[in-house]
């Protein structure tokens, strides 16, 4: 087992341990890259749909098991993936938010893990959703899941578990929970109220649950993740010097 210092830091983009930050700098990153991709494929002349037939259908999740099995990279690449402004956005705004309030609560070493199974777990929910409910058939051909959505439900179901009655403002009585509650209003309200968005929402409910029953876990002694931040330690560490290696049998 490894020891690492967790100073509780508020969000820092010169934080070089804060994993909330380097999600939000990868999450970002592909979004530009993607953004002046398109911007290339419109000065060369090429309609929008060539570019999402082209670029977006390799990094998407697509709705049917056919179009998984042709690109099964999509479970991952989907939740790091956002095709609108507002969605990247929004999704940014909380996701430092609630990673930013997990981090200091429960330790960095929480946010990798549990952002990549809660977004594996809400990738499959949209799969399963997509084959199983009727009224989402009709949805499919155009259909995809995009973005971080999955990942951020379970990092503010996971904080609140943490830390439910934890006070933002020291002068402001309000608790965490009712935060996260506003959010899930708002965040499934305007899934619920777009037609091609409801898709979306077994992916984040599948994202939730991942977050109560890991941080319900990890609150009883039991860490999930732990053997993924050994593996990613080691990685991480392969090159450095043995005395800079912190580790603890």
């Amino acid at each position: 087992m490894y020891v690492e210092e967790r100073p509780e830091t508020p969000l820092s983009l010169g934080e070089e341990k804060n994993m909330v930050t380097q999600l939000l700098l990868v999450n970002i990153t592909v979004f530009i890259l993607l953004f002046f991709t398109e911007i290339v494929y419109g000065i060369e002349g090429n309609p929008p749909a060539r570019f999402k037939a082209e670029v977006l259908s390799h990094v998407l999740l697509p709705s049917t098991i056919d179009g998984l099995l042709k690109n099964p990279w999509t479970l991952f690449t989907t939740m790091f993936t956002h095709d609108s402004f507002w969605l990247i956005t929004s999704n940014m705004i909380w996701l430092a938010c609630f990673g930013t309030m997990l981090q200091n609560h429960a330790g960095r070493q929480r946010i990798l893990p549990l952002y990549l199974l809660s977004g594996l777990v809400g990738a499959v929910c949209y799969l399963l959703g997509m084959q199983f409910i009727p009224a989402f058939h009709a949805l499919q051909p155009a259909a995809t899941m995009t973005g971080a959505s999955a990942s951020i439900m379970a990092l503010a179901i996971g904080a609140t578990v943490v830390a439910p009655n934890y006070r933002l403002l020291p002068n402001l009585p309000i608790p965490f929970w009712i935060i996260t509650l506003v959010f899930l209003i708002v965040n499934i309200g305007s899934h619920v109220m777009n037609n091609k968005d409801i898709t979306n929402l077994p992916a984040l409910i599948g994202g939730g649950l991942t977050g109560f029953l890991y941080m319900q876990q990890w609150k009883k002694g039991n860490d999930l993740g732990l053997g993924f931040n050994k593996i990613v330690f080691r990685i991480t560490h392969l090159f450095h010097p043995k005395s800079h290696l912190h580790v603890v049998k």
